[in-house]
């Protein structure tokens, strides 16, 4: 199976770092997990612009390298990362925003998706900035891994992934419009897999939001408890006192199948405080909620994996923050 590739849209003012995130990903280029290319990679003669297109069409992952050059660059950010979201909404690509220098990008297009390094902090901001940038090989790593996984077993990315087809028909040479989305339909199968993948998301996601809360927050422990394949507890302790308990699982609950969220530990599935249902429009598929658990407000909400594991998260940490 060939390595997916990874495409660097940069501004140059940030080459050397850009050099160094490359460095971090050599052992996945050794272990031929993925490939990598950037404009340098432009031979003499080569036209610039068309081969930057046939890229940013082709290639599997997309880095988005941000800083204020990054955004301040009309290249990048129209065309480059313009393109970019489109592919990575029909699912055609992964994008990953890195985070290279402080600026204002979480109101940008791509701030809806998950940054790196952790919690979107810069990477000219930490500590050891190789630790930054390990966590952007572990991502990419990621990343490439769900592209190599056969479909029906891959990991949940977005919702636009599971109706990626294996092999993108080659970007047109020359002029073309961009707007060349057309309807999707999602079956039942389609639904049914995107709920188990956005469950077993979830899992992972409060798991490590648990272990990570425990090692910041002194006096504090979260427990993780996988009951089986459709059920897991959370909960946290504070000075040994249980300040916050929550149940997930998926089926059952008050509005049919879907994925819930109960307060307190529950072996039952007649009774849920909050569910997330599947849905599909005619380009992806999603999670929606009922909006119990705040009165309506976040119905209209189309949610990633990604998006419902912050939201359930908070329903599990949001008093303790107040």
């Amino acid at each position: 199976m060939t390595a997916p590739s990874v495409f660097f849209s940069y501004s140059h003012a940030d080459e050397a770092m850009r050099d160094q995130i490359e460095k971090q990903l050599s052992t996945l280029k050794r272990q031929r997990v993925i490939e990598t290319w950037h404009d340098r990679h432009i031979r003499p003669g080569e036209e610039f612009a068309q081969a930057i297109d046939d890229h940013i069409n082709r290639d599997r992952i997309i880095l988005l390298l941000v800083s204020p050059d990054f955004i301040a660059s009309d290249y990048c950010y129209e065309i480059e990362m313009q393109r970019a979201i489109e592919r990575h909404e029909a699912g055609e690509a992964t994008v990953i925003p890195v985070i290279l220098r402080v600026c204002d990008w979480h109101s940008t297009p791509f701030g809806k998706l998950q940054a790196v390094p952790r919690d979107g902090k810069a990477i000219k901001q930490w500590p050891d900035i190789d630790e930054a940038m390990l966590q952007v090989a572990k991502a990419v790593r990621q990343a490439a891994e769900r592209w190599q996984a056969p479909r029906d077993t891959a990991s949940a990315g977005s919702t636009a992934e599971l109706a990626t087809p294996a092999t993108p028909a080659p970007a047109a040479a020359g002029p073309r419009s961009s707007n060349l989305r057309l309807a999707k339909n999602f079956t039942q199968r389609d639904k049914d897999r995107f709920k188990d993948e956005a469950f077993e998301y979830i899992a992972k996601f409060i798991e490590n939001s648990l272990a990570e809360l425990t090692d910041r927050n002194s006096g504090y422990e979260g427990v993780f408890k996988r009951i089986d394949a459709n059920r897991l507890f959370a909960t946290i302790y504070h000075d040994g006192k249980d300040v916050a308990r929550a149940t997930y699982f998926t089926g059952g609950g008050s509005f049919g199948d879907g994925i819930n969220y109960v307060q307190g530990e529950a072996t039952g599935s007649n009774t849920t405080n909050e569910t997330l249902t599947v849905c599909a429009d005619d380009q992806s598929v999603f999670l929606r909620s009922f909006g119990m658990a705040n009165f309506g407000a976040d119905r209209e909400q189309k949610l990633s994996p990604q998006g419902a594991s912050e939201y359930f998260w908070e329903l599990l940490v949001g008093h303790l923050q107040r």
